[in-house]
């Protein structure tokens, strides 16, 4: 359907429904993305502070065939967040709608809006002696909303699931105006079709998410972190196994970092300090969280006497300080901040059935050296078996040269991907960056079947156009 631009009328419009301070400038933050590829557009930036507020939005804008971007804390990596081209949309800003509604400790929940950014959630759940254990590099700028509508996952999948796994209930508003009262904290609610699991991960293609109720976690009594050196990824999972057989549900990380990834942080980060020596081809991060009485040093030596004894580690630093867990923890977590500043040629977010990890690794490299000269770093959440299989030049080149064989490289990699069952995008999402992936590689009946729900709760198609699915005009 032809949708129109949110010109000056428009503005004035929502200008006069709207307080003054929900009005904003459309200033570069709104219409940018984190790694500097695309830029946006807005014709009006619009910050509510309540779901009315975004009910008043929504009813305009279907009322005037007006595209709405629904905008969080702006680090999603797949261009969910920007619009580059069509009609200049309204930008409909979660940042004033920040609020803890309530916490529950005896529950293990917290109510928040959708504008309240990660770790501000963490800090109140601490504040409550829990835990909110959705954790990712972003956590100072990235919102819960955004978090709920990528269905994020990171570095606590392991053990406490994604996004989607945390969440008990939503509100939300709908393409029409019509608010959804669906804050619930229940465990249990089987009452038909589940909206709440429809929204989330539906990266605003059907509606906006203002609040939400979300799983907490007893803190656990006491936390411990390694690095430990392995032979290969297939060792890694071994040991992966031989710790849950030890600790159960108490590993709650498990990160592969290559030698790759341990380069680029010298090569773009000199100053953060290396762990070992002689970097090692391929190490594993291991964070635990055990209940009283367990002694996290004593089993993370354990699991390492006994790798060892079954040839699966060599070599290994287990962290005895809270800061020195920091600093395991911020060599993993600057990683792709490193990836940034070097550049890549093109970036893969894939996960595996965790047996296939191995051999796609293996076969993977054999692809990209079918392509050209290139530096591969793997790395990633080997404990759900999302990897983030990035493709670099080689020093010194720099990835302009090679920019016309990124599609190339990126279906190369994604082939291999579908063809031993795994999936093309983990935890970051489709956006407007993966779209003909979408295409290519999902299941025609899925695909059908998600464009009947959208044409039926967004028949004009106002919301997010050109995400997850392709717009049509």
């Amino acid at each position: 359907m032809t949708l129109n631009p949110a010109d000056q009328t428009c503005v004035d419009a929502l200008a006069a429904l709207l307080p003054a301070a929900a009005m904003r400038e459309v200033a570069p933050r709104y219409i940018e993305e984190p790694r500097g590829r695309w830029r946006g557009q807005a014709g009006a930036v619009v910050a509510p502070a309540t779901a009315v507020e975004v009910s008043q939005i929504l009813k305009l804008a279907t009322a005037r065939r007006v595209p709405v971007v629904p905008y969080s804390g702006g680090t999603g990596l797949v261009c969910g967040q920007v619009s580059p081209d069509g009609p200049a949309p309204i930008l409909l800003s979660l940042e004033r709608m920040t609020a803890v509604r309530g916490i529950y400790p005896k529950e293990n929940v917290i109510v928040v809006e959708a504008g309240a950014i990660l770790s501000d959630v963490h800090d109140a759940a601490a504040e409550a002696h829990r835990l909110f254990p959705l954790s990712i590099a972003s956590k100072g700028s990235a919102r819960i909303g955004g978090l709920l509508s990528t269905n994020a996952g990171g570095v606590n999948v392991l053990r406490y699931g994604n996004a989607r796994d945390l969440c008990l209930g939503l509100e939300a508003v709908l393409p029409d105006g019509s608010i959804w009262h669906g804050l619930k904290r229940l465990r249990k609610d089987n009452t038909g079709y589940d909206l709440r699991n429809l929204l989330i991960g539906a990266e605003g293609t059907l509606g906006v998410i203002t609040a939400a109720a979300l799983k907490l976690a007893p803190r656990p009594a006491g936390e411990g972190t390694a690095l430990m050196v392995v032979e290969s990824p297939a060792a890694a999972l071994d040991l992966l196994a031989l710790a849950r057989e030890h600790m159960g549900e108490g590993v709650s990380a498990f990160e592969l970092i290559h030698r790759q990834g341990l380069e680029f942080l010298a090569e773009a980060l000199p100053d953060l300090r290396q762990p070992f020596p002689v970097k090692p081809e391929w190490c594993v991060l291991i964070d635990l969280g055990l209940a009283r009485g367990q002694d996290p040093a004593a089993a993370l030596e354990r699991l390492f006497e006994e790798g060892a004894e079954a040839g699966l580690v060599t070599d290994g630093l287990i962290a005895q300080s809270e800061a020195q867990r920091q600093s395991f923890w911020e060599l993993r977590e600057q990683i792709p901040e490193a990836n940034r500043r070097i550049g890549s040629i093109s970036s893969h977010d894939i996960s595996l059935p965790l047996g296939a990890v191995p051999e796609f690794i293996a076969r993977g490299a054999g692809v990209i050296a079918a392509q050209g000269d290139f530096r591969i770093n793997c790395f990633g959440h080997l404990g759900d078996g999302n990897l983030h299989y990035n493709v670099f030049p080689q020093q010194g080149e720099s990835r302009a040269i090679h920019a016309h064989l990124s599609d190339d490289i990126k279906r190369a990699v994604h082939d291999l991907v579908h063809a031993m069952g795994g999936s093309v995008s983990a935890e970051h999402g489709i956006g407007r960056l993966k779209v003909d992936d979408l295409e290519r590689y999902a299941d025609p009946t899925k695909l059908a079947a998600m464009r009947a729900i959208k044409a039926a709760l967004d028949p004009v198609g106002i919301m997010n156009p050109g995400a997850v699915l392709r717009a049509t005009q």
